[in-house]
């Protein structure tokens, strides 16, 4: 393959190759410049938000949307780091009970397919990011989430779109909810989507101290799991 199509020419290659790590016993390695080369490009073009793009171009071909569900899952982190919160780029990380982590929210569409991904610190509640959910929500008859859900905004501003909401209520309630458990049952379909997403192990654990290189990873696994 001709020179070009790399990042790196011969001349900082050649520095590099004695610092590889040693070729193990197993499965034959892939060509370490192409590796390099890869990583780069991935770096560069999450910069430049080219894989989110890629996923929302593909994503908006679905045409299962007239009943869509959503929820979220907390993303841990591998460990703390000083510079998790200052910089040019929101860290999307924060503190709960279980840590410092990232909350990775999520539509899909009637066939468990994703259609809408975001990427919040782990504290931040799922009634409140519904909101910039809703923005980018395709035209749907049916939302369908849990009572961690349950608002009187939220079902208010589904109500505004003409989305009727199937969410049942929270305990604290004082006259129950009433919505379709029937259909509530079909739910399963987007904790089936995180669970494909956490077969990515970069997904499954937020290895990545910078939000868009992590939330381009996920948009990776998503476009790969689903939509190719």
């Amino acid at each position: 393959m001709s020179e070009h199509l790399f990042w790196l020419s011969d001349d900082p290659f050649d520095r590099l190759k004695p610092l590889s790590p040693n070729k193990g016993r197993g499965v034959p390695r892939v060509d370490d410049r192409k590796v390099i080369s890869g990583i780069i490009h991935v770096i560069r073009w999450s910069r430049a938000a080219v894989f989110d793009r890629i996923f929302q171009a593909l994503a908006s071909e679905s045409t299962a949307t007239a009943t869509v569900m959503t929820d979220s899952t907390h993303r841990g982190r591998i460990a703390p780091h000083p510079a998790c919160s200052r910089g040019a780029f929101p860290r999307q990380i924060g503190r709960t009970r279980g840590g410092l982590n990232s909350k990775l929210h999520a539509v899909c569409d009637g066939d468990g397919k994703p259609v809408v991904l975001r990427l919040t610190a782990g504290q931040v509640s799922d009634y409140r990011r519904a909101d910039t959910v809703l923005d980018a929500l395709p035209e749907a008859d049916v939302l369908i989430a849990d009572k961690g859900y349950d608002s009187d905004r939220l079902r208010k501003a589904l109500a505004e779109r003409g989305v009727k909401s199937c969410i049942p209520g929270r305990a604290k309630r004082k006259e129950p909810i009433i919505y379709d458990t029937e259909l509530y049952k079909s739910r399963n379909l987007i904790e089936r989507l995180f669970g494909r997403l956490k077969d990515w192990r970069r997904i499954a654990t937020r290895y990545d101290r910078c939000a868009h290189t992590f939330f381009s990873a996920i948009c990776i696994a998503a476009t790969v799991s689903f939509w190719l």
